[in-house]
């Protein structure tokens, strides 16, 4: 129990009032006490409100205070005292370019983005360092800031897709046409030629080398010409924004059918197996089915190119919240990294020259977008691939 005034003077002079200013003093001090203890309390309770990690560096790079949400991100139990490089970027060197030295050496604010890779996920941290000065003005330590903008990262990569993807397809259409009008004149010509061959023929007899010769260059400028056509096809069916027909469906059903179509194209390969995860209800969307199926012809083949000879292709159709899922998964190869952003963009592709004119999967981004959903992908080299289409899923139908 603390001793009051009385007890240490006596009650005789605390009657006298020889102490009452050291009483109102004290009764100040007390005010005071409790005012920087209430202050205290509402800058805590700021500090532990903050949604982003908060941390104080000192001079030598050492944490002196970090806030709760630092143990949302960072399993370190005490980080007091230790490095800062040690404990955020794992590395016992300071990093380089380092934004807690900058504003030590420069008493200026900064600000970094980097990735903090961990397993199998990556989160991006936007990083703020800011100085602390003393009285005298001379910065005596660092106010550092890292926000998880991982989610901001997402939606900034979607809209910079779509917007890429909008002017290509202005440039597509553009190009379609200027490329059909010549086509179509070439394709016309050459059937013409076709005609005429059984008079030369006829003229000529049939074994002669240049009726043969003819023959076979002819055949070869309609069949180009019709693989022309199917390009420009493609590029108007990428390009063209035309309105969803919002038929009923059932996702699972659309699948099945989908797959008993491509069931002779895996049997080609004794090795490739098909899997089929599909819900047990039925899972109803509103969608054009014939372009639906396009999608999962696509990246069904996609899947077989890439597990051939030997490998497993599993297509998963299931519900998640108020949305449909159609997911199509491989043990192939994988994809690399460096190529991930560049898949949905026509005319890329990683097939051997021959085997696809790459605006298969671009036409698939823009029907899924037609559609109101989208349409993702996860993958590692040597770990196979993830298409994953996402899709609004509609009132349920009455099951059967």
């Amino acid at each position: 129990m603390t001793p009051s005034l009385m007890d240490i003077v006596g009650p005789e002079y605390t009657k006298l009032g020889f102490f009452r200013d050291v009483q109102e003093k004290m009764a100040q001090l007390q005010a005071y006490t409790e005012e920087l203890e209430r202050k205290k309390q509402e800058i805590q309770s700021i500090l532990d409100g903050i949604s982003d990690v908060l941390a104080v560096i000192s001079p030598d790079l050492r944490i002196q205070y970090v806030n709760p949400v630092f143990f949302r991100y960072f399993d370190d139990p005490q980080p007091q005292g230790k490095r800062c490089h040690d404990v955020f970027r794992r590395s016992p060197e300071p990093c380089v370019g380092c934004p807690v030295q900058t504003t030590l050496a420069t008493g200026k604010p900064d600000r970094v983005t980097y990735l903090d890779r961990r397993g199998d996920s990556t989160i991006h941290f936007e990083l703020v360092t800011a100085p602390i000065r003393d009285p005298h003005g001379t910065t005596c330590g660092v106010l550092l800031t890292k926000r998880d903008v991982t989610l901001e990262k997402e939606y900034q990569a979607k809209y910079t897709q779509a917007e890429k993807m909008a002017t290509i397809g202005m440039l597509a259409a553009g190009v379609a046409h200027e490329i059909n009008n010549p086509l179509a004149s070439i394709s016309g010509f050459a059937e013409a030629l076709g005609r005429r061959l059984p008079q030369l023929r006829q003229r000529l007899g049939e074994a002669d080398p240049l009726v043969t010769d003819l023959t076979e260059y002819i055949g070869i400028i309609v069949e180009e010409c019709s693989r022309c056509r199917d390009i420009v096809l493609g590029l108007l069916s990428f390009s063209r924004q035309r309105a969803c027909t919002g038929q009923r469906l059932d996702l699972v059903q659309l699948v099945r059918d989908t797959l008993k179509i491509l069931s002779h194209k895996i049997k080609e390969e004794p090795g490739v197996q098909l899997v089929q995860d599909l819900a047990p209800l039925r899972l109803p969307i509103a969608g054009d089915p014939s372009e639906l199926k396009q999608v999962l012809v696509n990246l069904v083949l996609n899947a077989f190119d890439a597990v051939r000879p030997k490998g497993t292709i599993t297509v998963r159709a299931y519900a998640e919240g108020a949305h449909a899922i159609l997911a199509v998964e491989d043990d192939g190869h994988g994809i690399p990294p460096g190529i991930m952003d560049k898949l949905f963009l026509p005319f890329f592709t990683t097939k051997t020259q021959g085997h696809s004119i790459g605006i298969g999967l671009s036409i698939c981004y823009g029907i899924i977008q037609q559609h109101g959903g989208e349409i993702t992908v996860c993958s590692e080299p040597g770990h196979g691939a993830v298409f994953r289409v996402r899709l609004p899923l509609e009132q349920p139908l009455s099951y059967e």
